[in-house]
């Protein structure tokens, strides 16, 4: 099985454990809700597997410098 593939299910499980939790409750902003909670533990462990360079950690999520900088700050992984 791929690397693609078990983030994907990871994902997949993750949402069906949410929709489970809510007991019936419908949603509400979820798309930005679950950007947020994938984007700052994606970040800490490229950033941590960068050795905390930040144009190397960019290269690798396929962004620019600046805008990986923005979104360290934004989740507060940097000052």
């Amino acid at each position: 099985m791929s690397n693609k593939k078990k983030i994907e299910e990871c994902i997949r499980d993750g949402l069906e454990s949410y929709f489970t939790d809510l007991n019936g409750v419908e949603p509400a902003a979820m798309y930005e809700m679950i950007l947020k909670v994938v984007e700052r533990p994606l970040l800490d462990v490229v950033m941590k597997h960068a050795d905390q360079n930040q144009s190397r950690a960019a290269e690798w999520l396929g962004i620019n410098r600046n805008t990986l900088r923005r979104k360290l700050v934004e989740h507060k992984l940097i000052k």
